[in-house]
């Protein structure tokens, strides 16, 4: 029979539990709000970038010789910047793109400059013997825009200077409180999809391959603050969801302990009657 004490012990210990899980879900929540609002309305800035970017890019083909548009011949070298989470407790977030990078990084047919975001990517990374070239860790009280600058002038200076032939940027994309898409995309060398538009009668000052070049590192950096953005609201949604199953688990565990205490209970008030009873017809 289990020990009455030991079961009042482990109840109280899971109502402890659910106090502190209820408590990161609600504080979840709260910054979930902010996140969402944040990836949300940066998504119309990027598009409308998108659309501009292919009016001038119409503009300028045949003329556009940006170092940002040009591809190599043969691909030696990859950046590749990876973003997770510092923290846990925030489900399949985490493991669900990086067993999908560990798949895609398989199938690379060149060598790979691999950057970490956050610390639960590079331990992953460590622990499969995944070589990290560089990590970037306790960055979540860091401005955004600082981090976006510093990897984008990296990017670009790589890049340019040709000691990476492509840079990939690799993330969870935001999508509801429950799913969040493993995301992988090409960040250099550019891709711009040139469109008439509505502005054939534009002339651009002093040139349209002028103003494609001063366009395309801002394009780049909306890219990059995208998937920062989309990062932190995936993390919170995850960790809200994630603690919101953790509560209701201990709800449940508080529930069928209950049940076996007062099984127990019941149980030792029954034998100490047996017992009374059997002693009484002894006498």
């Amino acid at each position: 029979m289990a020990n009455l004490k030991d079961i009042r012990r482990r109840i109280s210990s899971v109502k402890k539990t659910k106090q502190i899980t209820s408590a990161m879900k609600l504080v979840a929540a709260a910054k979930l709000r902010r996140a969402t609002e944040a990836a949300m309305s940066a998504r119309p800035y990027q598009a409308k970038l998108s659309e501009v970017l292919g009016r001038v890019a119409g503009k300028a083909e045949g003329e556009a010789q940006d170092p940002l548009l040009q591809r190599r011949e043969a691909v030696k070298r990859a950046l590749v910047v990876v973003l997770t989470t510092d923290r846990g407790l925030c489900g399949a977030f985490n493991n669900t793109m990086l067993r999908r990078l560990t798949d895609w990084l398989g199938e690379r047919g060149y060598e790979v400059v691999l950057k970490m975001y956050g610390r639960k990517g590079t331990d992953f990374a460590r622990a499969r013997g995944i070589k990290v070239n560089a990590s970037v860790l306790a960055y979540a009280n860091t401005p955004r825009m600082d981090l976006v600058r510093d990897l984008c002038g990296e990017a670009v200076t790589g890049f340019a200077e040709g000691a990476y032939d492509e840079v990939w940027l690799v993330y969870n994309t935001f999508v509801n409180a429950i799913t969040q898409v493993p995301t992988f995309k090409r960040l250099l060398p550019m891709e711009i999809q040139a469109s008439a538009g509505d502005d054939s009668d534009v002339a651009y000052e002093p040139s349209a391959e002028h103003v494609l070049s001063r366009l395309l590192p801002l394009y780049l950096r909306t890219q990059v603050l995208q998937a920062f953005l989309e990062t932190d609201a995936g993390e919170h949604a995850a960790r809200m969801t994630a603690m919101d199953n953790a509560t209701r688990n201990a709800s449940d565990v508080i529930e069928a302990l209950t049940l076996e205490y007062n099984r127990a209970r019941q149980a030792a008030i029954t034998k100490e009657i047996i017992e009374i009873v059997s002693g009484a017809e002894a006498l």
